[in-house]
């Protein structure tokens, strides 16, 4: 158990350190989000307009956009182990007396880290999109976000176990992101879509982080929106029953658990 706790630790601390002094990769980590946030919000909220009373376009977005940045960050959390293995350092890591549950964790917790870090600067934009950061709706956030890109995380070593270059690693996480984005409900209400739309929609875990965070940024007016009442149903429904914030994270934390249960596997059996 202590070679875990150590491996996670100084794995978890490398990832952190290598994304800080990386710049391009920073100030890309964070154009991306934004260039969504200005482009969509901009060209659609006049056309789009209130989709449900106290909601309008770019108010239903931004927490969509949250969820989406944390995505992105997760999911290349897994290149520096493609990167680690094309030159040679992987094989230091292996012999060095902490064990692989917590090299996969500690790459994990690393991306965690730097999603919330992106998190809380692109919350300096919520006054802007109306919406106002409490330290209740901090301390809602905080570990939302990061039960969410754990989840996301895992998925990103996995697919990384299986890959041995860079490049081919990026193509196959491009390939992933803008589905699992456009899926997820970020740029529509998941109600809205057609029925077998939905039903992708529902298979898709980013989904239900997107709508956990979304429930705490609008919170009443979310609810305000549910089936059956006036405007959009901005919600996630299973079964005609509409998921609370508890509910998606529970099934974000189960999918999670599953994922870097295969990612540790992955990662033991590739190496």
């Amino acid at each position: 158990m202590a070679e875990v706790y150590r491996g996670l630790w100084v794995v978890a601390y490398r990832e952190l350190l290598r994304f800080t002094q990386d710049r391009p990769r920073m100030v890309s980590s964070f154009a991306f989000p934004l260039m969504f946030l200005l482009i969509f919000g901009a060209g659609f909220s006049n056309i789009i307009g209130t989709l449900t009373p106290g909601v309008d376009f770019m108010m239903f977005m931004y927490p969509g956009i949250i969820a989406m940045s944390v995505l992105t960050n997760s999911l290349f959390a897994g290149v520096s182990i493609v990167w680690d293995r094309e030159f040679g350092f992987l094989k230091e890591v292996l012999v060095a007396p902490i064990s692989r549950t917590g090299v996969v964790l500690g790459k994990a917790i690393g991306g965690s880290m730097v999603a919330l870090g992106q998190t809380i600067v692109l919350l300096a934009l919520a006054p802007f999109m109306g919406l106002t950061v409490t330290p209740l709706l901090l301390l809602k956030l905080i570990p939302t976000v990061a039960i969410v890109s754990l989840c996301l995380s895992s998925l990103g070593i996995l697919v990384a176990s299986r890959m041995r270059s860079q490049q081919g690693f990026q193509v196959v996480i491009q390939a992933l992101i803008f589905p699992l984005i456009f899926l997820a409900g970020v740029f529509f209400p998941i109600s809205s879509a057609p029925d077998w739309l939905q039903v992708i929609s529902k298979i898709n875990p980013l989904t239900y982080g997107v709508d956990a965070i979304r429930q705490i940024f609008l919170g009443d007016a979310l609810a305000a929106a549910a089936p059956g009442r006036e405007g959009v149903a901005l919600g996630v429904t299973l079964f005609d029953h509409t998921m609370s914030a508890g509910e998606d994270l529970l099934v974000m934390a189960l999918l999670g658990t599953v994922l870097m249960s295969a990612a540790i596997w992955a990662f033991s059996r590739q190496e």
